[in-house]
């Protein structure tokens, strides 16, 4: 199992972008499976559930086991918005002709923003068929690890989409070059 620690640093103020064209703008975003009308539908379940078999117990003389399904319930609750806050992290990707700039929101909503340079940039996506597969920028020594709240084929789908996209940027800054240099010669 390979893995990349994260080492770019991020950008003391806000980067000011490229005023050339722009080759990728994207936002990612975690996947939440449930949505809140269903949460709660959910969640009256388990309490209806609960509270019942609560009165079962109590009625057979078990009532110490009650308090126990008023626990499991609220950590249900608790698991759920937990998992929601953390559908709140974003990430914007932006690639141009001279940087690829990186906007990451964490859950309490704080951003950090990393700016790496397009044309020295390697795109590597690491152990793509396993579950902790990454998509990492490398640059000058320093990593940036993209996109880990994604499934592994939706990184694998935006691995394609950032390495096209960092191709056509680096072909635009010099298209001479790019159309005389045949593919597999140094």
């Amino acid at each position: 199992m390979k893995r990349i620690v994260e080492t770019w640093p991020a950008e003391a103020e806000a980067v000011v972008p490229h005023d050339g064209p722009v080759f990728m703008e994207a936002e990612l975003a975690p996947n939440r499976s449930l949505p809140n009308p269903a949460f709660t539908a959910l969640m009256i379940a388990i309490a209806i559930v609960s509270f019942s078999a609560g009165i079962l117990f109590v009625t057979i003389g078990a009532w110490p086991v009650t308090p126990f399904f008023g626990l499991d319930a609220f950590l249900v609750w608790l698991a759920f918005r937990i998992s929601y806050r953390d559908g709140r992290a974003r990430e914007w990707v932006r690639v141009d002709a001279r940087d690829i700039d990186v906007v990451r929101q964490h859950p309490t909503g704080h951003k950090r923003r990393y700016r790496l340079p397009t044309a020295w940039v390697k795109l590597r996506l690491i152990d793509p068929a396993e579950h902790h597969a990454q998509v990492a920028l490398t640059a000058h020594g320093r990593s940036l690890v993209l996109a880990s709240f994604l499934s592994p084929p939706e990184r694998a789908e935006f691995a394609q989409a950032l390495g096209r996209a960092i191709d056509a940027a680096r072909t635009s800054l010099n298209p001479a070059i790019a159309r005389s240099q045949e593919p597999g010669g140094a």
